[in-house]
Order: C-alpha cells, then sequence, then structure tokens
C-alpha cells in the first residue's frame, strides 16, 4: 500500500458568539491510499499555517507505505529540521498526518487504534468540562460531569470559593491561571496556598512555562497538584518538565503533541515519573478527541481528559459522535480512530481569516494599576 495524496480542509469552527474576539478554525487532513482506504487526522495550534506545512511535507511523502508510521514520522522530523524541531506548526503537521496513518492502520487491520497501542487499561475516559460560574457548573454537573474546570486569570480564589460553595464535594475541581506573564512565583505560590482548602484536582499554569527554573520553584512549595504542558510539543518538549519531576499532571495537546506515537511515548515517560496525564484540548475538533481517547485508554497513568461540552452545532452531522455520559466517553471499537467523516459537512463550512489572537483582555489595567490588579487575584467575596 502506497500514499498517493494527502489533502487538508480548513473548517470554520467558530462557536456561536466568537471565539476571542475573532473566529477559530480547524484543519483536518486526510491521507488517501492505493488501495482506497483512507486516514483522516487533526492538526491544531495554528491551522492556516500548519495548513501550508502538512502541504509542504506531502512532498517527501507520496509513494511511500503509511502502515510504517514511525519511519514516516522519523522522515518528517528530518523534513521539518530547517524550521524549528519542536514548534507548533511543525509538530502540528506531523501530528495531523501521523494521526491520519494510525485511522489506515486499524482499518487495513480491522482493529481500533487502542488495540494497536496495547489495547484497553478502560474501556471509557473520564472527561471535564469548563465552568467559572456557580449556574453555569450546576448545569453542566445535572448533565452528568463530574469534574469541571474553571478560567481564574483574574480572580482564581473566588472563583474556585464559589464553585466549590455550590457544588456537592464529590464533584473534582481544577483552575487554569494560563500562565500569565505578570504573575510572579511569589505570587503563584500564595494563590496555590490559598486555594489547598478546596480539594483541587490540579492548579494549571500557575507561571509562564518558559522558565522552568521558575515554575519548578512554584511546584515545590505546593502541597496541591500542578499542571502544565499544553505548549509543549514531542517526547523532546516535554522532556524537562518530566524528568525534572515540574509537574504532578502533564497536559500536551493532542492537536500538536506530535501525533498519537508521541503522546504515547510521552505518557512512559510521565509513567516512570509517577506523573498523570490530563491531555489538553482546548480548541481542538472530534478528531484530535477520538485520537486521545484511544491513547489515554491504552496507559496506566491517566487521570482526566479536556473537553468542549459546547461546540459548533454541526459537529456531529460532520463527525461520528463519540457521547459524553455521566463525564465519561466509550472508547471506540470500531476500526482505526472509530469516528467517520462528512466530507460535504466540511466543504459548507470553509475556513475563516478573522482568526482570533487571545490577548488578556485586562493587560493594560495590568500595567496601569498592578497593586488593584494584584489585590484582585486574592479576593475571596
Amino acid at each position: 500500500m502506497k500514499i498517493t495524496d494527502i489533502k487538508t480542509f480548513l473548517v470554520d469552527a467558530t462557536p456561536e458568539g466568537g471565539w476571542g474576539g475573532g473566529g477559530r478554525n480547524w484543519l483536518f487532513v486526510k491521507v488517501e491510499t492505493d488501495e482506497g482506504l483512507v486516514g483522516w487526522g487533526e492538526a491544531s495550534g495554528w491551522p492556516k499555517v500548519i495548513e501550508t506545512a502538512v502541504q509542504d511535507l506531502k512532498t517527501i511523502l507520496i509513494g511511500l507505505d503509511p502502515t510504517r508510521i514511525e519511519l514516516i514520522w522519523q522522515k518528517m522530523m528530518l523534513g521539518m529540521m530547517g524550521h524549528g524541531m519542536t514548534g507548533v506548526v511543525g509538530a502540528g503537521a506531523m501530528t495531523g498526518i501521523e494521526v491520519a496513518l494510525w485511522d489506515i492502520l486499524g482499518k487495513k487491520l480491522n482493529a481500533p487504534v487502542v488495540d494497536l497501542l496495547g489495547g484497553m487499561c478502560r474501556e471509557r475516559v473520564r472527561v471535564y468540562a469548563h465552568a467559572s460560574e456557580p449556574e453555569h457548573a450546576q448545569k453542566l454537573v445535572s448533565e452528568g460531569y463530574t469534574a469541571l474546570k474553571a478560567g481564574g486569570l483574574r480572580h482564581p480564589i473566588r472563583t474556585i470559593k464559589r464553585l466549590r460553595d455550590a457544588l456537592s464535594p464529590d464533584i473534582d475541581l481544577c483552575i487554569d491561571v494560563h500562565g500569565p506573564p505578570w504573575l510572579t512565583s511569589p505570587e503563584a505560590i500564595r494563590i496555590g496556598n490559598e486555594l489547598e482548602e478546596f480539594d483541587l484536582m490540579f492548579y494549571e499554569d500557575p507561571i509562564p512555562p518558559e522558565n522552568m527554573d521558575a515554575l519548578k520553584k512554584v511546584s515545590d512549595a505546593l502541597s496541591i497538584p500542578v499542571a502544565a504542558g499544553e505548549r509543549s510539543s514531542t517526547i523532546y518538549g516535554c522532556r524537562e518538565l518530566v524528568e525534572r519531576e515540574i509537574v504532578d499532571v502533564l497536559q500536551p495537546d493532542m492537536g500538536r503533541v506530535g501525533g498519537i506515537s508521541q503522546m504515547k511515548k510521552i505518557s512512559a515517560q510521565a509513567e516512570a515519573h509517577h506523573i498523570m496525564m490530563a491531555p489538553h484540548d482546548g480548541s481542538n475538533g472530534p478528531l484530535c478527541e477520538a485520537a486521545a481517547v484511544h491513547v489515554m485508554a491504552s496507559i496506566p497513568n491517566f487521570i482526566i481528559l479536556e473537553h468542549r461540552a459546547n461546540d459548533v452545532p454541526w459537529r456531529y452531522e460532520m463527525c461520528t459522535e463519540l457521547p459524553v455520559i455521566n463525564g465519561f466517553i466509550d472508547v471506540p471499537r470500531r476500526p482505526g480512530l472509530g469516528v467517520e467523516i462528512n466530507e460535504a459537512v466540511l466543504r459548507r463550512h470553509p475556513g475563516v481569516s478573522n482568526v482570533a489572537v487571545i490577548t488578556p483582555s485586562n493587560l493594560e489595567r495590568m500595567y496601569v494599576e498592578p497593586r488593584a490588579h494584584r489585590r484582585a487575584l486574592f479576593a475571596r467575596d
């Protein structure tokens, strides 16, 4: 079997109400073969730019056997060498193609991807949804979710306190402060200490990930689990977080980690250091989620997977549904990824050009009124 073509589909996935002041795209990758089997993958991070990278990689992949996944990954890695080895564009492009190759291999062998990864450690994967307001949180709990994550860029302690007061203690909570560039290590430590009473599943990105020493300083000072890793790609990008045991929970993103094999390898790295896996899935579509479900079902050190509870209304016209039932997704048992794509729906939603560049809305206020901003970080009421 040989690869005959690699096609890309840039899709407008802007949710109702917009996405951070603009639009959002998904990028789907279709790998075709001379035997008629096709595989689908997805790449996230910077879809419009990644689409160009996929088309560049295509030129060195046509004619190769798609089942030789590791060899092809290494070939792509060398092909991207001149553009940076672990950046989001290169790793994202490799991810979209590599996930599609696993889909082809599973279809060829009539087996779900999870079986090719060593089989299931669990038959269903726990997921969490997002809520920062008590009313929304209670609605999600009524729908069956047992874990929620809040965004706490401005009022992390107040946000979690209100959620904990409104919900059963059986509901797991975590918070993402998004690694803002103005948050110092002492402030991140103080926030973590004040969050301890709320029994969090994890405290995500307490400071920017660019300085590993500073992040380790925060992690070492806290008794609550610290999570990070969504901005890291491949085993090389995640290596320091794991080997130095900087985090308790590792969060590589399935859309830009480098592919299914890389996610599996990173999970093994983390397992050797007793670090749990909770992949990021913040802006990904259904194929990334399906791929993450297969990998997380196959590893022992999985804790939870991020899930977007509200998305585009045509999502399940485009892709076979992976329903969330009582806070869990059942592992697909059909061959490959176990989901099918409707190309006609993809074509009805072409990608948008006004993609949002996410910037904190309170950035200017922070620099004009730094003391007031910092007082807000520690507000409880």
